[in-house]
């Protein structure tokens, strides 16, 4: 593994444990020419997944891509690191284990849809409102009307 500050390629690690949700293993890493620490993650990966594009055009699956979408969405949210990392990593083992070796981009969107919406409903309309391209103020409110009743600050519905 090079390191990522000076590129050194004899990095040491110096400690593995499992991810919090088993599905990982980190290492802490330290380069012995630049003393840097940094940390990596080993996943298993079922299969090699291709995305079939609106365009037609076909590209790899990259986790990290998809990942930054919904960093992104979830952009000062109170949403727990533990919560997104497990959102992730079940959307990429439910695209893995789907059976397919090509998905289509819009299935990877609705399952974020679906995923976010059971996270936080601000980060879900904002995921939508880009990957459903909204143009108008009505577009939103149709959106929110999918939401369903108000909840109160415990996430139950009101009585």
């Amino acid at each position: 593994m090079r390191c990522p500050y000076c590129g050194g390629s004899d990095t040491q690690v110096k400690d593995s444990r499992p991810s919090e949700d088993g599905a990982a293993i980190r290492r802490r890493r330290v380069c012995p020419d630049c003393a840097g620490r940094f940390t990596t993650f080993e996943r298993v990966q079922l299969r090699e997944l291709t995305v079939v594009k609106r365009s037609g055009k076909r590209v790899p699956f990259d986790r990290d891509k998809l990942q930054r979408s919904i960093d992104v969405a979830l952009r000062k949210r109170p949403v727990e690191p533990e919560r997104i990392e497990r959102l992730v990593s079940g959307l990429t083992r439910q695209l893995e284990s789907s059976g397919e070796a090509e998905i289509a981009s819009e299935a990877i969107g609705e399952l974020v849809m679906e995923g976010l919406k059971g996270l936080d409903d601000v980060a879900y309309v904002r995921f939508a409102s880009v990957y459903k391209n909204f143009r108008e103020a009505k577009d939103f409110e149709e959106l929110l009307g999918t939401l369903g009743e108000p909840r109160r600050d415990d996430g139950k519905a009101p009585s």
